[in-house]
């Protein structure tokens, strides 16, 4: 299974080098953030809002763990926040004048609301521990000691307990940056050379005061923090997967590929432009393929409706057809009637002048039982003729079976009971075979599949089935990691 926890360590550590975004000279400086920072911490601590703090020892050259980008700035964590402050002391109660959040109330990054217990609090004391947008809750003390959670919105009024540490922040950072360098390793580590190891182990407001952050600018901290969030929301899918199908391995990967093809394994970047612009530059090249007498113009396909739409994806996607999207959908019968292949196709079992391809040939490596014809045969069927790249699926009987066929030193052409589709641009045809192979694909193909004791379609048919579009650059991307997921699994 594929170790989501190592990967998120590792992506937090290229977070904090600055290695997981570009720098840019428009961003500014942290040095210039951090003086604007303390501007606005003396204004108020001058209008009483906050305290004046002890002064923090000066980051010395040996205590720098890493190498950071010239714009960004060591600091400490003291130097960012406005306060450091313990929680409220009160016993937990059924009722009272205000909700406590205690640690045992955050699982999972959230608060269990229905959980949280009341206290009894003066009026006048709730404002000075009332939780936040943006405090950042750190837990001092116990097992859980060093656990932190960002607060992102107050579902309920509420203070923090005694065990808690909360601090926070100017509007000038981003609080989730602050929260993400708290699941590093480097906050970690920090934290354990820090922690008094008693029966009990704790850590307090001083040793979270003196932790390193490497900050970079403002702007900077928000393209991390989207990068991360895109990451993580790829790591949590294949988390749940992999909980849900541990012990169905085929399940597991089948799952892996419906996730894919909805996008949910891969950022949606804006550099990949867009589908939309991806088929109208294959509508170009099949129409010059037409005008050049290589291809045959087709009857226009039906619009798609939104009742059809199986599922909604990203906005820089395109849900197609799959006749509008490739060069050629036929079969051999598209050569001529039965009756003439009959006359004109000699089906040989030694080896002639092509190889007939039948779904059959795959599983075996094309190395026996395979099926030729002669030099005129071949010439019959010259439009279902095959060159390696194309898509062939079993149309008859076993439903549903893709393959794609490799490029061998034999000429080769299309046997009966299958369809072959080729495509405008061959890069896509990995993107189309794991989307043929997903659920979605799997009930397009059930839902133009007539019969009873034997199921069948026709090509006229497949090319209705609908087909969603990621830009050329993120179906690489769509393939590679669906590949690298199944080796992983399998090994």
């Amino acid at each position: 299974m594929i170790d989501t926890q190592a990967i998120r360590n590792k992506v937090l550590d290229l977070a904090l080098n600055g290695q997981l975004t570009e720098q840019l000279p428009e961003d500014g400086t942290a040095e210039e953030l951090y003086q604007q920072i303390q501007e606005e911490k003396q204004k108020l601590i001058k209008e009483g809002k906050v305290n004046k703090q002890k002064q923090l020892p000066e980051i010395a050259a040996e205590e720098i763990p890493f190498e950071i980008p010239n714009n960004w700035k060591w600091i400490r964590w003291g130097e960012l926040s406005f306060r450091i402050q313990y929680g409220y002391n009160a016993p937990a109660q059924q009722t009272g004048r205000i909700k406590m959040v205690r640690i045992t109330d955050i699982q999972n990054n959230k608060v269990i609301w229905e959980s949280v217990p009341y206290c009894d609090i003066d009026q006048e004391r709730i404002e000075e521990y009332q939780l936040e947008p943006n405090n950042i809750l750190f837990a001092r003390t116990g097992g859980t000691v060093g656990k932190s959670f960002l607060v992102e919105k107050v579902e309920n009024e509420a203070v923090f307990a005694g065990y808690l540490i909360r601090t926070s922040f100017s509007s000038m950072l981003s609080a989730k940056y602050m929260k993400y360098f708290m699941e590093s390793q480097l906050y970690w580590k920090q934290l354990r050379d820090g922690t008094t190891a008693t029966a009990q182990p704790n850590c307090n407001a001083k040793t979270l005061s003196k932790m390193m952050v490497p900050l970079p600018p403002f702007a900077e901290q928000v393209r991390i923090v989207e990068k991360i969030d895109k990451t993580f929301s790829i790591l949590d899918t294949i988390d749940e997967l992999q909980s849900k199908y541990t012990d169905n391995l085929s399940v597991l990967k089948s799952k892996l590929i419906d996730a894919a093809i909805q996008g949910k394994l891969t950022e949606q970047l804006s550099d990949d432009g867009t589908a939309e612009e991806l088929f109208q530059q294959i509508q170009k090249e099949k129409q010059k393929l037409i005008n050049e007498g290589k291809i045959k113009k087709e009857k226009a396909l039906p619009e798609i409706s939104e009742e059809e739409i199986p599922f909604k994806i990203p906005a820089n996607w395109k849900w197609v057809r799959l006749g509008e999207y490739c060069q050629k959908v036929t079969d051999q019968v598209a050569s001529g009637s039965f009756a003439s292949l009959r006359e004109n196709v000699r089906s040989l079992k030694t080896p002639d002048y092509a190889i007939m391809v039948k779904t059959s040939d795959f599983a075996n490596g094309f190395t026996e039982n395979l099926t030729y014809t002669d030099k005129h045969g071949y010439e019959f069927l010259a439009n279902s003729n095959l060159f390696g790249g194309e898509l062939i699926l079993s149309n008859v009987g076993s439903v549903g079976k893709i393959f794609i066929v490799p490029k061998l030193k034999k000429k080769m052409t299309l046997a009966p009971n299958a369809v072959m589709v080729k495509m405008v641009q061959e890069e896509g045809k990995d993107f189309l075979y794991y989307f043929l192979l997903s659920a979605q694909g799997n009930k397009e193909l059930e839902a133009i599949s007539t019969g009873i004791a034997v199921k069948k379609f026709n090509k006229t048919e497949l090319k209705k089935i609908l087909i969603p579009l990621p830009p050329a650059s993120e179906q690489k991307r769509i393939v590679r990691k669906i590949n690298e997921l199944i080796s992983i699994f399998e090994a």
